[in-house]
């Protein structure tokens, strides 16, 4: 993204620098420093009340008249009222930055935000550090609750914010003392730890988050080694399972500014979904299973460099071809990956609809595992571990469950307010994971509804993309509010109906095959 314009030149950022040529003192005008800042920032820029600190009118009659009176002004927005944080003589200089930071639990994305051109410099992607203490959520909200736990868990983010923004400022010559603003999109876990927030009680019965708004926070008072006026805004959740990465995706998708019936789904071992337009909006979220993702796959691993993402298997040969991350050595299956494979081999026979490898079908590449029968997608000569890269029919079981749950989750939210997948318009896929998602395999397999093709929409990171959207305009943040507003969410828990329907799930596609014509075609 090095250098991709995001929007024109904002027109209301969350952080805004002036430069003022102050007039002098005369006996005709003795009004105070204070005052004169004041006046030159409205005339400049037309924001009438702001906030001054103690520590910056100490630091004003100097600075004045060694600049003589010409300054560099920088305001943030600060819950919606303006707050001055640097005054200097960098006149030349009017540039200011900004990091946007997508807080997954596996994966924190981070945007260097140049506001005064409004576009996004680059990103660094890093591990986050918390997986050493739980890979799934529950585990670190657990953990957290032992001694330390929560202190240990923030620090190890907060750590990582420093050097990530560190590392990102200098591959591009700007100091991180420029950078003013920082936004966290991620889920309410995920914002509870980087806060140092009790998470606890997300977890059980009644799901209460300590802080669905929170207030804009110094930067340092969390230990974030911006600029020491700096703040640090994290956009709202709802709830204890609709967080606020799903907020800032659904201001990137624009559903809530249409009247047409959109879909939101962002993928991954949690699937939460968003059903609605501009006049009200329903949510709810649900355990997919980390088998999506390539977890607990015999073979499966994160997408990185040697992970098999496509598969081919020829219908009549049999052939299977396939094409790993970056090209490198194959070690392991992704979980895009996994869902064309399983795609293909359900149109090519070599599985059946309830997820038993067919070994007659191709008994050179079905093997006996301790797992069960296995079926080699790369022999083991060719791997770069030297092990045979395979599925087993648990793995099938796996990703079965995985799938079906998306897809009872997308049946149950439609169903709830009396509508059809086919009077979806925008079905729009979220998340790093949902940008590799073929819809057409996802289909194929039942894991998402049989609607045309070209109502869906890729969104890629739309939580990373939200937080970057909501530094560019000051209206996106109140945005988030009317949007949150408009959510009503259900309660996956306590549905009779999600037994029966994930059970019917359980194939593929399905049991009732007339939810899924395209695929009975193909099957022909």
């Amino acid at each position: 993204m090095c250098g991709v314009i995001m929007t024109d030149p904002p027109k209301d950022p969350i952080v805004c620098s002036y430069l003022l040529e102050i007039p002098h003192v005369s006996a005709s005008d003795n009004r105070s420093d204070e005052q004169r800042l004041k006046k030159s920032l409205f005339v400049t820029s037309g924001l009438k009340e702001i906030g001054i600190p103690l520590s910056l009118c100490r630091e004003l009659p100097g600075l004045l008249r060694r600049s003589d009176y010409r300054i560099r002004a920088v305001v943030v927005n600060v819950d919606h009222r303006w707050e001055l944080v640097e005054i200097d003589d960098r006149y030349e200089n009017p540039s200011c930055y900004s990091v946007a930071v997508d807080l997954g639990s596996t994966v924190i994305a981070f945007y260097l935000v140049d506001l005064s051109e409004g576009r996004v410099v680059d990103t660094v992607s890093v591990e986050n550090p918390q997986i050493a203490h739980g890979e799934d959520i529950l585990t670190r909200i657990q953990f957290a609750s032992t001694e330390d736990g929560l202190h240990l868990l923030q620090g190890l983010v907060i750590e990582c914010f420093n050097q990530a923004i560190e590392r990102i400022c200098k591959k591009h010559s700007v100091c991180v003392k420029d950078v003013y603003a920082i936004s966290v999109s991620g889920n309410t876990t995920m914002s509870h730890l980087f806060l140092g927030l009790d998470p606890s009680a997300l977890c059980k019965e009644p799901y209460v988050p300590v802080v669905n708004t929170p207030d804009m926070i110094s930067a340092a008072e969390l230990g974030i080694s911006i600029h020491p006026r700096g703040y640090v805004y994290v956009i709202p959740n709802m709830g204890s399972y609709v967080g606020g990465d799903i907020l800032g995706g659904i201001l990137v998708s624009g559903m809530h500014q249409t009247d047409d019936i959109s879909l939101y789904v962002d993928v991954g071992t949690n699937a939460e979904v968003v059903l609605g337009n501009s006049e009200w909006m329903v949510a709810c979220a649900g355990a997919a299973g980390p088998a999506l993702e390539g977890g607990v796959l015999k073979s499966g691993k994160r997408a990185q460099k040697g992970a098999i993402e496509h598969v081919d298997i020829n219908r009549k040969t049999l052939e299977l071809s396939y094409r790993t991350i970056e090209n490198g050595a194959p070690d392991g299956i992704c979980g895009s990956g996994v869902i064309r494979l399983l795609a293909e081999m359900f149109l090519a026979g070599l599985v059946d609809s309830s997820g038993v490898l067919v070994a007659k079908k191709d008994p050179l590449r079905m093997i006996d595992t301790r797992h069960g029968k296995g079926y080699i997608i790369v022999p083991g000569e060719q791997a770069a571990h030297g092990k045979d890269i395979l599925i087993t029919e648990a793995d099938i079981k796996n990703l079965m469950r995985s799938k079906g749950a998306m897809f009872t989750i997308l049946r149950i939210v439609t169903q709830s307010v009396g509508i059809t997948f086919k009077e979806v318009e925008h079905f729009f896929v979220a998340g790093t994971f949902g940008s590799y998602i073929e819809p057409e395999k996802a289909i194929t397999i039942g894991m998402l509804p049989d609607i045309p093709i070209d109502k869906y929409k890729r969104l890629g990171n739309a939580s990373g993309k939200g937080a970057v959207e909501v530094l560019l305009s000051n209206r996106a943040r109140r945005e988030l509010s009317k949007i949150r507003d408009k959510i009503t969410y259900l309660e996956m828990n306590v549905n009779a109906n999600f037994m029966s329907q994930f059970t019917s799930s359980l194939f593929l596609p399905h049991t009732d095959l007339s939810l899924f014509p395209s695929v009975a075609k193909k099957r022909e």
